[in-house]
């Protein structure tokens, strides 16, 4: 055999690293900064148009209540040459007729060559209401705290002709006595707390009867009936309906309140006497329970624009030719809710 050539020792050769390229890293931290930088861009750009949007929507409100506030007193003064006729308060006078919804958009151009067709959509609308065509919760509690039993039949009798069960009554007439009386024991007895915590809380309108008990349904029923005035008024003959006539007239039932409203509306009474000559003389009408004037009104104008809707309910004394405002109510509401 030939022998192989004697060859020197050599090491292992080592396996070269190569260095990694950094365009991956780089790369990923481009994208996270992109998308960093694009959540700040879209948050700044929702904060922008938040602010937009509550802009506008401030700049409505002010511009509704504006208008409503102008409505007010146009309907003031309406009451007011109501007031120099000298005429009984009805349903054949100016203020009883509602204004339909009426376009005002080109009143809120702030250009005057501005296009029409580009303007906001902006709507009023308003009513005047007699707000003793109502039965008057007040005249249920008297002066020193107690129930008038008189004007709880009246009650439990309004409640039957609006279909509702004598018990909506009694939960009306215990609730608004325990409300009301409060003032009078309190000052009674010196004043103390435990008196004033346990009493309910005192309702300012037909919408807060359900403080007393009063279900839903049943408060829908009576809310064209009922009414709440800082003071004891008498029904008016002349725009008073007939649920309400048969309730506050002992004896006379619904038919003989449609006779009645039938007679109004060919001549207003100009007296209590002249409207009970229409009964015939068999029936009485309550002295103070009724007449054929009236002092509260109840003014409500409603200001639409585009889908924001602003609604003003107001409640006026009309004293001589004295028309003050007593109260204000305002409530947002939506387009949708009148279609």
């Amino acid at each position: 055999m030939t022998p192989r050539p004697h060859r020197p020792h050599q090491a292992p050769r080592r396996p070269v690293r190569r260095a990694r390229p950094a365009g991956g890293a780089a790369l990923l931290v481009a994208m996270v900064l992109l998308t960093v930088v694009a959540t700040l861009a879209s948050g700044m750009v929702w904060l922008q148009w938040k602010a937009v949007q509550v802009e506008a929507a401030e700049r409505s409100r002010t511009q509704s209540a504006w208008i409503l506030h102008g409505a007010l007193d146009w309907a003031r003064l309406i009451l007011r040459e109501d007031a120099r006729s000298g005429r009984p308060t009805s349903l054949h006078e100016p203020w009883a007729t509602p204004l339909a919804e009426a376009r005002l958009s080109t009143f809120l151009s702030a250009d005057a060559n501005r296009n029409d067709d580009n303007d906001i959509e902006a709507f009023l609308a308003g009513s005047i209401v007699d707000a003793q065509s109502r039965y008057n919760l007040r005249k249920l509690v008297d002066a020193q705290g107690k129930l008038v039993p008189a004007q709880q039949q009246v009650l439990e009798r309004l409640c039957a002709n609006a279909g509702l069960s004598p018990s909506v009554a009694s939960v009306l007439a215990s609730g608004l006595q325990a409300a009301w009386s409060v003032g009078v024991q309190a000052a009674a007895s010196g004043g103390t707390a435990s008196t004033v915590a346990d009493a309910p809380l005192a309702p300012q309108s037909v919408a807060d009867l359900a403080w007393l008990g009063v279900d839903a349904a049943s408060l829908r029923r009576l809310a064209p009936l009922l009414t709440l005035l800082p003071e004891a008024t008498a029904v008016n003959l002349n725009t008073a309906p007939r649920e309400v006539l048969a309730a506050v007239v002992p004896g006379l039932d619904l038919g003989g309140a449609d006779r009645l409203v039938q007679a109004r509306q060919r001549k207003a009474f100009a007296d209590v006497g002249e409207a009970a000559q229409q009964l015939g003389g068999q029936i009485t009408l309550p002295a103070g329970d009724v007449d054929v004037k009236s002092q509260y009104f109840e003014v409500t104008g409603r200001m639409r624009l585009d889908q924001r809707v602003l609604e003003e309910t107001s409640l006026v004394r009309r004293n001589g030719l004295d028309v003050a405002v007593l109260q204000r109510e305002r409530k947002a509401r939506f387009a949708d809710e009148f279609r």
